[in-house]
């Protein structure tokens, strides 16, 4: 059954911030004690609670690598990785006449650390974009929205504990295409059968929208790296040949060569997390266009739909693309490259047993809502429309928050919420209801959970604004750049707190339709 989520924004109660909700769900007077642990950061990325309890960070833009102590603040910087990048800061470069080439979706992004890291193997995987492939001299994404390409690599780095400094630089893959637009971003360390791997999310580059309106998308096509997750080997296998040392022999799509593909049809996937609830679980969160933001079971040799199906195969897109412009010499319909839609479920068959729903969609927009929408951008109208744009997610399985075991926390980049939807059992989504903690002004970018379950720490963007085309302008913002603490405070009488009954102001409760 397909979930159609509730949306319940839960009484927050948090010193420095106010916040504007009511509820009366199980945590109904939840305080949480708020704390600016580290600021003046370039865009913080990724935020991971490493095991020598310190916080490390990557700065997508300053291209640094940090570690903070979560009790002083106090950063320390292991690595500056601003030299490895061979483009200009496009993004502090004038314009010209109104235009100019634009940074890359990301920089320096996703980190993962070996689950020895303080035992016999002190790895770090880091992830950035290196080179600029398109043409400088033209600054609206190639010829006739071909798009600005980037590539990307995945690297190996030896943490030095007497030195503190990440040494010893080793490419596991530097053929990763990138964008100025979906690029993904997310390492993950996590385990098949028992043997951990390292997984590394890329996006779609935007193609079909914006600059990159006509670039040819290739998320179906299992041969390249755009769109997909990855699978790479933490250490270099005995292969003869040395491109495919990190490539693990049993990747679904190896054939003549080998791949590290091990699911398809991604349009920006930028969280991933592992989790053992019934069986090993790694979960995707992802961005969707117009409506249908996802949250994934990433399974191997899975097909997700993308750009074929949005969210369920449930018809919402017929007679749709995956995106949409007033862009007239783009090609199709609706003036882009992404094929048109006619019918998602029939799609979903085409693709056939590899295919996989969302186990959750967002704002699953009905048809007539979505056709009037593309219409109005077509025809050059600024639109807006209900999307969470979830940036990261975190599974929590403490039992330090009543309520909260088996959570997935998914930070957002629209409306600086911080979701929780519980799962079940089996590790799929419980019930049709998700909590909504609204902070303020800001795009939450990374979360990672204290090792007693009470401190959640969160990344904030510097900026307001998206690094890709699809932007967002609050009128004001706090604790830009920064990483914070949120505590939990225990109730006095915590067991007679979590008993209280259910209800909730209710903001989504199914499709919206053409009400």
């Amino acid at each position: 059954m397909k979930n159609r989520l509730l949306y319940l924004i839960p009484l927050l109660s948090i010193k420095l911030l106010s916040v504007e909700a009511q509820s009366d769900l199980p945590l109904e007077n939840a305080e949480f004690e708020i704390r600016v642990i580290a600021d003046k950061l370039s865009d913080p990325w990724e935020l991971t609670n490493g095991p020598d309890n310190h916080l490390w960070i990557t700065e997508s833009k300053g291209y640094r690598v940090l570690r903070i102590d979560p009790v002083s603040g106090k950063k320390q910087l292991i690595a500056d990785l601003s030299k490895e990048r061979t483009f200009p800061r496009y993004d502090k470069i004038p314009d010209r006449n109104g235009r100019s080439i634009p940074w890359p979706q990301g920089g320096l992004m996703g980190m993962a650390l070996h689950p020895s890291l303080l035992k016999s193997k002190p790895f770090v995987y880091l992830t950035y974009i290196y080179d600029y492939k398109g043409n400088p001299g033209n600054v609206d994404g190639g010829v006739n929205g071909g798009g600005h390409k980037f590539l990307q690599r995945i690297v190996r780095y030896t943490y030095d504990f007497e030195e503190e400094k990440l040494v010893q630089p080793i490419i596991l893959c530097d053929t990763i295409p990138a964008s100025n637009d979906h690029n993904g971003g997310r390492l993950l360390i996590a385990p098949v059968n028992g043997k951990p791997y390292l997984f590394f999310s890329t996006g779609d580059m935007g193609a079909g929208q914006f600059s990159n309106g006509a670039r040819q998308n290739k998320a179906q096509n299992q041969n390249s790296y755009e769109g997909k997750i990855l699978r790479f080997n933490l250490e270099a296998d005995g292969d003869n040949v040395e491109e495919n040392q990190w490539i693990p022999n049993d990747n679904p799509f190896n054939g003549s060569w080998q791949n590290a593909v091990w699911t398809i049809g991604h349009r920006n996937p930028q969280g991933l997390a592992f989790a053992d609830i019934d069986g090993e679980k790694i979960y995707s969160v992802e961005h969707g266009p117009y409506s249908d933001d996802e949250i994934n079971l990433v399974e191997k040799g899975a097909n997700y739909g993308h750009p074929l199906v949005i969210g369920y195969d449930d018809g919402n897109y017929n007679g749709l693309a995956a995106s949409v412009s007033n862009k007239e010499e783009y090609p199709g319909i609706w003036n882009t490259s992404y094929p048109l839609i006619k019918d998602e479920k029939q799609n979903a068959r085409t693709v056939g047993s590899t295919y996989r729903n969302p186990i959750t969609s967002f704002y699953p927009t009905g048809n007539n809502l979505l056709s009037e929408l593309y219409t109005n951008i077509q025809k050059g109208h600024k639109q807006e429309w209900q999307s969470f744009a979830p940036s990261s997610v975190e599974v929590y399985q403490s039992d330090a928050i009543p309520g909260w075991k088996n959570s997935l926390l998914i930070p957002t980049l629209k409306g600086a919420r911080l979701i929780r939807v519980q799962l079940d059992n089996k590790g799929k989504v419980a019930n049709s209801t998700v909590y909504e903690y609204v902070r303020g002004n800001v795009r939450y970018r990374d979360l990672a959970i204290s090792n007693d379950g009470l401190k959640l720490y969160v990344a904030v963007d510097s900026a307001l604004v998206s690094s890709g085309p699809s932007k967002e302008d609050p009128k004001q913002a706090s604790y830009r750049g920064s990483v914070i603490e949120l505590t939990y405070k225990i109730p006095s009488d915590q067991t007679s707190h979590a008993t209280k009954p259910e209800t909730a102001k209710l903001i989504n409760a199914k499709r919206k339709e053409e009400e």
